[in-house]
């Protein structure tokens, strides 16, 4: 039987501590407009409190998360344990893109493992914990870290991760705005 909380436990910080992969759902106001389910992974999501996660956010071919988040803020997140004991955990929140430049970047980049191709930091404070029993989750076994992400970053360089933020990641599929340092600049 599933159950919720009103902050984040010690058993949950130690499940959430345990998983390789975390998924983000994030939609826009628009009814018409596409929702977004995305899978994360790299050891970048951390609990900074008791009703606070925060995960980084790397450059990839789309910027749908940054645009929801920015249009209305309603994210979720989940867990689920694909090893030992079955579970499922989901936080649901106000989320915050936080960008390079903007206060407080710096400090909540600091919490991570210094690493390639990092856009923003998206936080989230969160309004309902809830779990559930995960029975369905089949068992998979974690091998590693893919390493093509940040090679691909290290790769292109500032320079050349500022111009695909720009070509890529000013708007959502949607057309919504996105990453504000990704926008063209308007010369």
């Amino acid at each position: 039987m599933g159950k919720t909380y009103t902050e984040i436990d010690d058993a949950t910080r130690e499940f959430v501590k345990r998983q390789h992969v975390f998924f983000v759902a994030s939609a826009p106001n628009d009814v018409d407009g596409h929702v977004n389910l995305s899978p994360k992974g790299l050891d970048s999501l951390r609990i900074l409190g008791p009703s606070t996660i925060a995960y980084l956010d790397y450059t990839g071919s789309g910027a749908e998360t940054i645009a929801h988040v920015r249009e209305n803020g309603r994210i979720a997140i989940m867990l689920c344990a694909f090893e030992g004991p079955a579970k499922i955990v989901r936080f649901y929140g106000k989320g915050q893109v936080i960008e390079p430049g903007d206060e407080g970047f710096d400090a909540l980049l600091a919490q991570f493992k210094p690493t390639a191709g990092v856009r923003s930091v998206i936080r989230v404070e969160i309004d309902r914990i809830a779990d559930s029993c995960g029975f369905g989750v089949p068992v998979l076994h974690y091998e590693a870290e893919r390493a093509q992400l940040s090679l691909w970053a290290e790769k292109k360089g500032e320079a050349g991760l500022a111009a695909y933020r720009r070509q890529k990641n000013a708007a959502s599929i949607d057309g919504m705005p996105a990453l504000r340092f990704g926008e063209p600049d308007a010369t």
